[in-house]
């Protein structure tokens, strides 16, 4: 029990960007089904601008991996696992002794829990665990934000994301370059975004487009302000990264990169703005040192083709994409 006589629910779900957005309905479903609870969020403090949008934590505890959680007070009345399948994730909530905790089987934890499915969409994945587990009703469509309280720096602009987590997920910079400035040739105002030590990345593709120095936002915004800037943007082009997620939280039309990883699982799981390039199958490695060869096979042309529908009337358009080559 708290100080205010409330119980505490303990959600564990230290990643990153994308992974917040994608656990939005499960925490919204778990929220709405105790309410008499302090629902506490353990992921990176640097997510909780972003986090106080969802509108269903209470506490941000701050958590990185799955290193022991920094938990005072009496164990939590009930621990939900939105991390992983693994024992490691496991072992992390069983340690604090909860009431009860909810997670995916994982017989080298001693858990029995609902079966995981390798090839389910993230989103689904997580709300099907606390249907099945808690008999709660999660709806997977349940992602969008309300916009920021701060106001976009510019609005009505095109962002250009080229960076990623890792390599394989990175589209080569000399394409994005020859996307935004054929963006730029039709009078778009392009703002390229990143993290600091992304910087280098976008101030050459900013060269390679001839863009304006001031198109350059990578290391400049906090979290708050990119996904400000996200909401108000007139597109969002990008990869296989957590911008990709903000874009679907507002509903701002994207273009989207895949190449190591299916869309299918970690793709805007529902209808929307939203055009998905891929000619992968789904076994590359989106952990790789170098960028994988199916996100190779995505031209700029394509990408040209996909944003000028988007560009045109972005409100209209539907979801639509490359699937893979079994089903094209």
């Amino acid at each position: 029990m708290t100080r205010t006589g409330r119980r505490r629910l303990l959600v564990l779900r230290a990643l990153g960007l994308g992974d917040l957005l994608a656990g939005v309905p499960a925490l919204r479903a778990l929220r709405r089904a105790h309410t008499d609870h302090e629902l506490v969020l353990a992921t990176p403090r640097s997510l909780e601008p972003l986090v106080r949008l969802v509108d269903a934590v209470d506490v941000v505890l701050d958590a990185s991996g799955l290193e022991p959680l920094p938990w005072t007070g009496p164990p939590p009345a009930l621990a939900v696992n939105l991390h992983g399948k693994g024992p490691e994730s496991h072992r992390v909530l069983s340690s604090l002794q909860p009431g009860r905790l909810v997670a995916f089987g994982c017989p080298e934890a001693g858990h029995a829990g609902p079966r995981w499915r390798a090839e389910e969409h993230e989103v689904h994945r997580w709300c099907r665990l606390v249907e099945e587990a808690l008999g709660v009703d999660a709806d997977p469509s349940d992602l969008l934000l309300p916009r920021p309280p701060e106001p976009a720096v510019r609005s009505g602009v095109v962002v250009v994301h080229p960076g990623a987590a890792y390599p394989a997920r990175r589209w080569p910079v000399d394409r994005f370059g020859e996307v935004a400035a054929w963006l730029a040739e039709q009078g778009c105002d392009v703002v390229v975004t990143g993290g600091p030590q992304e910087r280098f990345l976008a101030e050459e593709l900013r060269r390679r487009a001839g863009l304006p120095p001031g198109a350059v936002v990578a290391g400049e915004t906090d979290l708050a302000e990119l996904a400000a800037l996200v909401a108000a943007a007139r597109l969002v082009v990008c990869g296989d990264t957590g911008v990709a997620h903000v874009a679907s939280a507002y509903g701002t039309p994207s273009v989207l990169l895949f190449g190591p990883t299916s869309p299918a699982r970690w793709g805007p799981p529902g209808q929307g703005p939203h055009t998905v390039l891929w000619h992968g199958d789904g076994t590359g490695d989106p952990w790789g040192s170098e960028p994988d060869a199916s996100l190779l096979l995505i031209t700029v042309e394509e990408v040209v083709a996909a944003c000028r529908p988007l560009l045109r009337n972005p409100t209209a358009c539907g979801s639509s994409g490359r699937t893979t080559p079994a089903s094209a």
